[in-house]
């Protein structure tokens, strides 16, 4: 499980990332909200945790920019102590708030906590392969963290690959499946729908494959 922690207090970065790395997290540490976003944008992670008062972007506006395209779990540290301030923090989608100074040992229970919540949420609602990522719950395709557009076809199909990575699927399946009784016998409208669906998955393209004389598979290179 790998942590992003912002902070601009060197201290508490220093304590929370021995004793995460402790706890057998991978952790990234950065010191204001530019990086933060920075990083997010550019590297997964499975929890965040964010300071308020951070220079350049605070904590607020890092939350808010994450959870324009990420349900990921996100975990509030601020030294102000107030109703309004945590009621704000949910607000805008933070899953937990938590107080400076704060037990170390609380917020590794809430992180732990978190993870596991999030971990059976994607395992039910979230398909992933590499950088391909399926809301089935909010009907939401995502490339690299971008939102794209599919055909209800083209989504059916992704679903369907998703659920069944690195498997061959012929073509005969897929035409059954995916388009039931509304299109018999000619496997060579599933052949146009693959093109249009690997043009729309750009660079993940060559991860689904044809596999000659017997059909399709998304797998690895």
């Amino acid at each position: 499980m790998k942590i992003l922690v912002a902070d601009d207090d060197e201290r508490i970065l220093r304590l929370l990332y021995d004793f995460l790395k402790f706890n057998k997290y991978e952790v990234v540490t950065v010191t204001d909200g530019k990086q933060a976003l920075e990083r997010y944008n550019s590297e997964n992670f499975d929890l965040i945790i964010l300071d308020v008062m951070m220079p350049i972007y605070d904590g607020w506006i890092v939350c808010k920019e994450i959870r324009k395209n990420s349900l990921i779990p996100i975990i509030i540290l601020t030294a102000k102590d107030s109703d309004l301030d945590e009621l704000f923090g949910f607000d805008i989608g933070a899953d937990d708030y938590i107080s400076k100074p704060f037990n170390i040992q609380l917020l590794l229970a809430r992180i732990k906590r978190l993870l596991k919540n999030n971990n059976i949420k994607e395992n039910d609602n979230i398909l992933k392969f590499k950088g391909i990522e399926v809301d089935k719950d909010k009907h939401l395709v995502k490339l690299d963290k971008k939102f794209i557009n599919l055909s209800p076809k083209e989504y059916e199909l992704l679903i369907y690959f998703l659920n069944n990575v690195n498997k061959v699927i012929d073509r005969d399946t897929l035409l059954r499946v995916i388009w039931k009784d509304e299109y018999f016998g000619d496997t060579r409208t599933v052949d146009t729908h693959i093109n249009r669906l690997r043009n729309k998955l750009e660079h993940y393209a060559i991860n689904l494959k044809t596999i000659r004389g017997f059909g399709y598979k998304l797998g690895e290179e």
